[in-house]
């Protein structure tokens, strides 16, 4: 089993209605060098919350010019993603982790049933925080302190950030 972590920006709160605009992926291993970024997506709704693209460092010109009039096909990222998941699962079934599996599962699982029409990554997810609670046994302990590169809202350095919180829980608390 290949364990891939994933963080998503979108532009609101749920999938097709909104848009996922941007995501990165990183394969959970000892250096975390395989990367996949989706660069600007292209909305496919006309759709979108100012406070929510705000919130991620992007103006309302920008998200015009680099995500609606220059944003990549979405149908060709999700091509691309699949791609690429497939290629680096050595061990049969791809694992998707994320630091809210609610929010980042829920815009990837859409995405690639309504445009590819299938999942590499199945039906079900993981949620770092779930995991972590489970190895300390306390269902309110707080994990992100061990995240060493900074929560940015840039979605590889999130993933980055949330693959070296799993790296530490596999090295070093037993998780396996």
């Amino acid at each position: 089993m290949s364990l891939f972590v994933v963080d998503i920006e979108a532009d609101g709160p749920i999938p097709g209605d909104f848009s996922m605009i941007s995501f990165a992926a990183i394969k959970v291993d000892n250096n975390l060098r395989c990367t996949f970024e989706s660069g600007p997506i292209q909305p496919i709704s006309l759709f979108h919350i100012p406070e929510s693209i705000n919130a991620i460092g992007i103006s309302e010109d920008k998200y015009i010019a680099d995500y609606l009039h220059g944003g990549k096909d979405p149908i060709l990222v999700m091509s691309d993603f699949e791609r690429w998941i497939l290629t680096n699962n050595a061990n049969g079934r791809a694992t998707f982790i994320s630091d809210n599996n609610g929010f980042d599962w829920m815009f990837v699982c859409w995405y690639f049933h309504h445009f590819l029409k299938r999942n590499p990554f199945g039906y079900s997810s993981r949620r770092i925080g779930d995991l972590y609670c489970g190895l300390v046994k306390n269902m309110y302990a707080s994990w992100k302190h061990l995240r060493r590169t900074p929560h940015t809202h840039n979605p590889i350095d999130d993933a980055r950030g949330n693959a070296e919180v799993i790296v530490h829980m596999l090295k070093d608390m037993g998780l396996n």
